[in-house]
């Protein structure tokens, strides 16, 4: 088996610019960057029967711990080992942050970017996705129990639900707990007005050389089936980055988007916005 590459990972949150990080950073020939990754649920999975199987429950713990330790990593490796050649590897799963503690235990010191956007423009995105397409039921409507019928209501159900809310809670609890050691935090307002010092900062943060990207012509790498994940799954980048215009209080209207910033006062003092 060739050389096994070094892995680091992404995790951020919904709607935040993920993939197209994962693009830019594909511009460099030593990556290999991946679309949303089951890696993840692989060994999810595999601690479950762990934990689970009277197999394992019925031998030395610490011995089986080590065995299980190095069953993850070298899955973890094996796996990348046989689709890449590349000596590197940035791997996209929103749930790496929240579980990097299981991370570490078989990946010692992992490094984690976790990209970040206004919680408002993400809440707006979100409902712009929703009245782009009428001719769906997404789920987030029903008149009979009046549920969703206004973008408040969806906001709140978002807010209280996945993706969204999920990734909230969980940036949360990181940041509550000091979990953030081995996380690098990216605004992705910065990547679009300035993209090459938001990857020079990764490039530092993982300890490599910076990479000179070229941000007008960002070439779709990263493949998904966005029928998979509904309407709220646009996986598409533009081949341009340029500044996005905060049209929050257009979409959502000023009190609305006055509630999501006294509703996370954490958020928006820990990131500036």
């Amino acid at each position: 088996m060739q050389n096994a590459p070094t892995i680091f990972f992404q995790s951020s949150l919904p709607r935040a610019g993920s993939t197209l990080f994962q693009n830019l950073i594909g511009q460099n020939p030593d990556f290999y960057v991946t679309p949303t990754s089951g890696v993840l649920e692989l060994v999810f999975a595999a601690r479950h029967n762990y934990t689970e199987s009277l197999e394992f429950k019925a031998q030395d713990a610490v011995l089986m711990q080590e065995g299980f330790r190095g069953f993850c990593r070298e899955g973890l490796l094996g796996y990348y080992s046989a689709i890449t050649d590349k000596p590197y590897v940035l791997d996209k799963s929103r749930g790496w942050g929240y579980y990097q503690d299981f991370l570490d235990f078989f990946y010692s010191g992992p490094k984690i970017l976790c990209m970040v956007r206004d919680l408002r423009s993400i809440f707006s995105s979100m409902e712009k996705q929703h009245r782009k397409h009428p001719e769906q039921n997404d789920g987030s409507v029903n008149d009979a129990n009046m549920q969703g019928i206004t973008t408040d209501q969806r906001v709140i159900n978002w807010a209280q639900s996945q993706p969204v809310g999920l990734a909230i809670e969980r940036l949360r609890d990181i940041l509550m707990k000091g979990s953030d050691k081995n996380m690098l935090f990216l605004k992705f307002e910065d990547l679009t007005v300035n993209p090459q010092n938001e990857l020079n900062k990764f490039y530092d943060f993982v300890g490599l050389p910076r990479f000179q990207h070229d941000p007008n012509d960002v070439q779709q790498i990263t493949q998904e089936d966005d029928s998979v994940y509904g309407i709220y799954g646009d996986h598409t980048i533009k081949s341009v980055v340029a500044p996005v215009a905060d049209d929050y209080n257009e979409i959502l209207g000023h009190e609305l988007s006055d509630w999501i910033k006294n509703n996370y006062p954490w958020f928006f003092e820990r990131f500036g916005y």
